[in-house]
This record gives structure tokens, sequence and C-alpha cells, in this order.
């Protein structure tokens, strides 16, 4: 099998204009170092995958950097070829502990550097013990502007080639473009033909923000219907053009000029999710897939919800 050659977009106030793959490997969440996690991610390096997404939550990062540690290894690939972002947990979500924080993501990754350390939510919980969903009488007030400054030293340090968020509502990186050094450079957001997000899409293009999309397929039938993969639309569109939905769905992220992170541990859909770079939709698809219902799918990390968390933006 012949490995994909990925285009990919640069980030504006990266350390040397890094690049990013636009599509990426997402691992979350796999609370245990699964060996298949290891085995999936060296297929996906094979294939020509050289993104992957962690987090300190998602209990992936060890088998990510096992799966990494091998393929250089072996001479699969180079560690400057690879783009490996993690993220910052709510529970270390406080200006002290941001820096203790990258450096334990990247002794588990068996790193020297990450290309992208993100802030995961806006959100602060009291430091300590790992939970999810986060039991709202945790939470604390969120000192952005201190964090903001303890990642940026981060990345002049050089722990991380680029710092950014996820979950971020346009309002919430307005107050943080107003007092940053080093601006953002993605925001790591839900977004599929289900949740299209284009207010927040416009305003991080005018911006230079990149947004990476996770859910680019949506979830499962353990949530219901899939409205982005299983929408009648979407099925339409793939047959008129002998494609699969999902390859629908993310040929539709990579006209926006995002990226994005689908998940899958089977070869022969990892394969099939990077054969969407030779196709285009049409104006009628288009018209059509402006008509799918919206709805946003992942409504937080806490218990009970915030009412407030996306500033009633869609």
């Amino acid at each position: 099998m012949v490995a994909v050659e990925i285009p990919s977009l640069v980030l504006k106030s990266s350390t040397a204009q890094r690049r990013m793959p636009v599509i990426g490997m997402g691992s979350a969440p796999d609370f245990t170092c699964k060996s298949d996690t290891r085995e999936a991610i060296i297929e996906a390096i094979k294939q020509g995958d050289r993104h992957f997404d962690t987090a300190a939550a998602y209990g992936s990062e060890q088998a990510l950097g096992e799966a990494i540690k091998e393929a250089i290894e072996v001479g699969l690939v180079s560690r400057e070829e690879l783009f490996v972002t993690s993220k910052l947990w709510c529970t270390d979500n406080h200006p002290h502990l941001v820096a203790s924080a990258l450096r334990k993501s990247l002794r588990t990754l068996q790193l020297e550097y990450l290309d992208l350390y993100l802030i995961h939510w806006p959100i602060c919980a009291k430091p300590g013990k790992f939970s999810f969903p986060i039991d709202a009488e945790e939470l604390m007030p969120l000192n952005l502007k201190g964090i903001w400054g303890a990642l940026e030293e981060c990345q002049r340090l050089g722990l991380a080639k680029a710092i950014g968020v996820s979950n971020f509502s346009i309002k919430k990186l307005e107050n943080l473009l107003s007092f940053a050094t080093i601006p953002p450079a993605v925001n790591q957001v839900e977004m599929n033909l289900a949740w299209q997000q284009k207010n927040l899409r416009d305003f991080c293009k005018a911006n230079d923000i990149i947004i990476t999309a996770f859910s680019p397929l949506r979830k499962g039938a353990s949530r219901g219907p899939n409205e982005a993969m299983d929408n009648d639309v979407v099925k339409d569109i793939a047959d008129a053009h002998g494609k699969s939905s999902a390859q629908v769905c993310l040929r539709w992220l990579y006209e926006q000029g995002v990226t994005f992170l689908p998940k899958s541990y089977n070869k022969e859909r990892m394969n099939q999710n990077l054969q969407i770079f030779n196709w285009s939709l049409t104006e009628e698809d288009y018209e059509n897939i402006s008509q799918i219902k919206q709805q946003r799918l992942i409504s937080g990390p806490t218990k009970p919800q915030l009412k407030d968390l996306y500033d009633e933006e869609n």
C-alpha cells in the first residue's frame, strides 16, 4: 500500500511556521494502554498519517508514545515528520501547573517537544485527581490570562512549537486575543456536517486561527442515530460520487480549510479516510448539505452541564 501524501496548513503563530497535516488520527478516549492502539498508530504511519492527537485526559499518551518510538526506531518516520498534539486538563488549568503538566505529557509520550499544546476546555477545576465528568462543585474561576502566559512561556522554552485552545466560543477567543502576546494557533472544536460552525469558522479564519474538527464523522449509534454519517443527504451525495459517507463528511471539512481528526483502528477505513484529496463536492452538494439539521452533540465535561459554556453560540 502506497502512503498517501497529505496536504498541510501553516500555523501562523507557531515556532518556525510549523505545518499541520490537515487530517490527523484521534485517540479519545482510551483509558488503558492497549496494544491495538499502538499497532493502529503504527499502521496509520505506514499509510501516510503524520498527525496524531491525544490528551492527558484520554489515557492514550503512553500508547502513542510507544508507537512513535517504535516507528522511529524501525525507520518508518522521523520525529520531525510527525505532528503531535496533547492537551492540558481542567485540574491543571492553573498558571503554576501548566509547565509541569506539559512536561508530564512529554515524559509519558517519550518526546522532547509537542508540536501543539491545547487548553482542553475553558474550565478550571480544583487540582488533584482526574475525574470525568467533572462535578460542578469542583469548578473554580478560570485565570485565562495567567494560564495563557504560562503556555506562551512553554512555547518560548521550546516545549511546544505551537499553543492553542479547544472548545472555545467566539466570545472566549475574543477575550483571549485581547491580551495574548502569542495568539492561539488552533481552536479544536466539534465540527461535522450536523454541526457546521459557520460563525466560528468565519471568526477563526479572520484571525488566523486554524480550526481542528473533532467528531468529524459524528458519534455512533450508542447515542442515537449518527446525524452525519447516516443522514440521507450524505448517503445520496456519496452514491452520486461513488464514495462513502465518511469520505463525503471529510471532504466537506477539507473544503472548509480546516483540519480534522477521524478515529479508526480499522486498516481499510483508515485508508479510505485518506482518499479524499482527488475529487470535489458540487454546488448542488453544498445546497443539499446546507439543509442538514444542525445540533451540537458534545455538551461539555461537567455534571451538571454548564449552561453558558459555549456562550449560546451556534
